[in-house]
């Protein structure tokens, strides 16, 4: 019997044990560590509870301007290998060599029109393996200008100019005796046209010169609004829209601390500039003239007003040497435009059969030509009949 009750009593311990086992498994299973109390699961900040693309945000990138990525190709090479980016200008003191570094390869050089001419052996430009340098020794104020470096773009041999990637900068050598860059005319002749911007390129050395402009009869200082006269210190003043009383004799003044100085004259001349080529219009008094008869062809041009139209002819009496006679004319067109008539008839007298052919009439402008023609056909005289 006691044998019998300690197999029993072991038989029941070794079931709770397993029980326990089973339960610690199925807990380890579940996450749940026997005896403690499972938390509700937190999901992780920044962290999706659901598996799917992530959402990346990423900071907006700062993008140069075409100015800023065109400058930071030419550089200034300073002393002691120092290196500066260049703006639209930069002022070198006269005496004191420029050196200019642009990337590329190869690169091409455009230097104001004084050095083009004649650099006197001061100017020199080399081609490295990834950029090309300009180094200008010894300037003057007349050196004052534009230099622009041209990337290019080569297929084997044939090379062309990228003019859309071309990097400019203004160079001043202020000249403590030069005000304006020198020149060897005297005075200069300069056209205007109507509603054509033009350039009095009165050009200072230094960026700090205060210039004026003045007429020399009457004389007066012309004024400059910004709007119908405006100023650039790299390039002068503009005449934005020319017209008949800007004409004559101007030039500028320059002052600089105690020193003032005159420019070039410049003698404006005003021309009265075309809009567009001439439309010229052909008409014959008749298509179709009898042998013996008179014929009047003629041409005309609708345009603006004191605008001045050349007319030339062709016709058949040219290969016997038929003497060309013409009639011209200008007259006012009515309306709220001031416009005119201008007008040349070809005048035939006694046609005969070399008269047959093609007339025609060109008519031109400042602003180009274009022509016109007519074909006339010549008839034989009709015999009387006889009663």
């Amino acid at each position: 019997m006691p044998l019998e009750s300690g197999s029993k009593w072991r038989l029941v311990l070794s079931a709770l044990l397993i029980s326990a086992v089973i339960l610690e498994l199925d807990a380890q299973e579940q996450g749940v560590t026997p005896g403690r109390t499972p938390k509700p699961s937190k999901p992780k900040l920044g962290k999706s509870t659901k598996k799917g693309p992530r959402a990346v945000t990423t900071k907006p990138k700062t993008k140069a301007t075409p100015a800023a990525e065109a400058h930071n190709l030419l550089t200034q090479v300073l002393n002691r290998g120092k290196f500066k980016k260049v703006g639209e200008s930069i002022s070198v003191q006269t005496g004191d060599t420029l050196e200019l570094r642009c990337r590329g390869k190869p690169v091409q050089w455009s230097v104001p029109p004084y050095l083009e001419e004649d650099d006197d052996g001061r100017l020199r430009i080399v081609q490295h393996e990834r950029y090309g340098t300009l180094t200008l020794v010894n300037s003057t104020g007349a050196d004052t200008g534009e230099y622009t470096c041209y990337p290019m773009y080569c297929e084997d041999t044939d090379c062309r100019k990228e003019y859309n990637k071309a990097v400019k900068v203004f160079v001043f050598f202020p000249d403590p005796q030069e005000l304006f860059v020198p020149s060897s005319d005297y005075y200069e002749v300069i056209q205007l046209r109507t509603n054509w911007p033009t350039v009095l390129p009165c050009q200072v050395t230094s960026p700090e010169a205060k210039v004026t402009l003045h007429r020399e009869y009457p004389p007066v200082e012309v004024a400059v609004d910004g709007m119908e006269i405006s100023f650039n210190v790299k390039k002068g003043f503009t005449i934005n829209r020319p017209r008949p009383h800007h004409a004559g004799a101007l030039y500028c003044v320059a002052s600089l601390g105690n020193l003032r100085q005159s420019s070039t004259k410049y003698m404006l001349i005003y021309v009265n500039y075309p809009m567009a080529p001439p439309a010229p219009v052909i008409q014959a008094s008749s298509s179709s003239v009898v042998v013996g008869e008179n014929l009047r062809v003629g041409c005309t041009v609708m345009g603006e007003q004191d605008v001045v139209v050349e007319f030339t002819w062709e016709y058949p009496g040219q290969q016997i040497g038929r003497p060309l006679y013409t009639q011209e004319s200008i007259s006012p067109v009515g309306g709220g435009a001031a416009r005119q008539q201008s007008q040349s008839v070809l005048l035939v007298d006694e046609v005969r059969d070399v008269d047959q052919g093609t007339y025609t009439c060109t008519a031109q402008n400042l602003q180009g030509a274009k022509s016109v023609s007519t074909t006339i056909k010549v008839v034989p005289k009709t015999k009387p009949k006889k009663p």
